[in-house]
């Protein structure tokens, strides 16, 4: 078997750096080998591209939004989105916080932070009225990106909850007190439809919706829809579905493509064009305690929530953000419906 060093030609360097040519007996010069010459070099190269696209900058809101991302089907991608497009938001140079609601405390431990039963934590904030800035935490390595950890205790909520005065809108209220001037704050949603989300929804403007690219992605996708009719209805009538994000598109798939299609033909301009794909870099990097964006910058998956990133700041900018459910949003009730 050959090693990679070889794969580009006998005379490549296995890492990129200066490399000796003789010119002759007394003659040599230091050259730097192309940077593509190696699959080393090739990452290299696409980091460096990827971080310098991060690093242009975008239109900054002018106001916080803020975006419950949701979806009762577990498994669709729901925290990987979450912690990955505010890495990506933060990178563009954003100030963004992301609300980790789940009580597993996924997005928690993929943005780093330490959430042991001890940390002050959203919980207490829902619970125990405690401000938001307290239990904030700076993301590591990610500049202007922030967390409010979720802990094991958070599985309780639900049930606390429900005897507490204005249950539904706890966490709205800790977010219009927190003071510290904000770009995005994104939501983390557990996969349910209990108090928790009830919170996220009262809370959040517009809501992202992750759907996987496989059978069965628009399974159950009706109840949540009619969740959101309810809560705008009754306690929060600005929130609205502003973005679907497929996720896991394998394009070797037939199946992916289908499933692509048919999300588009019923809910049209909420889709981003930007797809996430399936990608071992993307499900390895939360064991690292980080987004795929530190983790591997050159990876498709990285460049991927990069620029579904820069469709979502572009569309707010733009006022498309809060356009397309009012009218479109029938046709996806009772499809969804259908699909039950």
């Amino acid at each position: 078997m050959r090693s990679d060093a070889n794969i580009a030609g006998p005379m490549t360097d296995p890492v990129p750096g200066p490399r000796s040519e003789s010119l002759g007996d007394d003659v040599s010069r230091e050259t730097p080998p192309p940077m593509d010459d190696t699959p080393i070099g090739r990452a290299a190269q696409l980091a460096v591209q990827a971080l310098g696209r991060a690093g242009e900058g975008l239109p900054r809101p002018e106001q916080t939004r803020v975006m419950v991302v949701a979806n009762q089907k577990g498994g669709v991608g729901k925290t990987t989105t979450t912690v990955n497009l505010a890495a990506s938001l933060a990178l563009h140079g954003a100030r963004v916080l992301v609300v980790d609601l789940d009580p597993q405390g996924n997005a928690s431990t993929a943005l780093g932070i330490d959430h042991h039963s001890e940390v002050p934590s959203i919980y207490d904030v829902l619970v125990d009225s405690r401000p938001l800035s307290d239990v904030v935490q700076p993301v590591p390595d990610v500049e202007g990106l922030f967390c409010a950890p979720a802990t094991i205790d958070l599985a309780g909520a639900e049930i606390e909850l429900v005897s507490l005065v204005a249950r539904e809108s706890r966490l709205d209220r800790a977010i219009k007190a927190y003071e510290q001037p904000l770009d995005y704050i994104l939501i983390d949603c557990p996969p349910s439809l209990g108090l928790l989300t009830v919170n996220a929804l009262v809370a959040g403007a517009e809501v992202l919706i992750p759907i996987q690219c496989e059978y069965y992605a628009l399974e159950g996708l009706g109840q949540l829809l009619r969740n959101v009719d309810l809560v705008r209805g009754h306690l929060n009538p600005k929130l609205h579905v502003s973005t679907i994000l497929l996720t896991m598109y394998d394009g070797r798939t037939r199946l992916a493509s289908q499933v692509a299609d048919e999300v588009r033909s019923h809910f049209g301009s909420e889709v981003l064009r930007t797809s996430i794909p399936r990608s071992v870099r993307i499900s390895e990097a939360p064991s690292y305690g980080q987004t795929v964006l530190t983790y591997d910058p050159g990876s498709s998956g990285s460049l991927s929530y990069l620029e579904a990133a820069r469709e979502i700041a572009l569309r707010g900018v733009s006022g498309t953000a809060g356009q397309g459910l009012s009218v479109t949003y029938e046709s996806q009730h009772s499809m969804s419906e259908g699909n039950q």
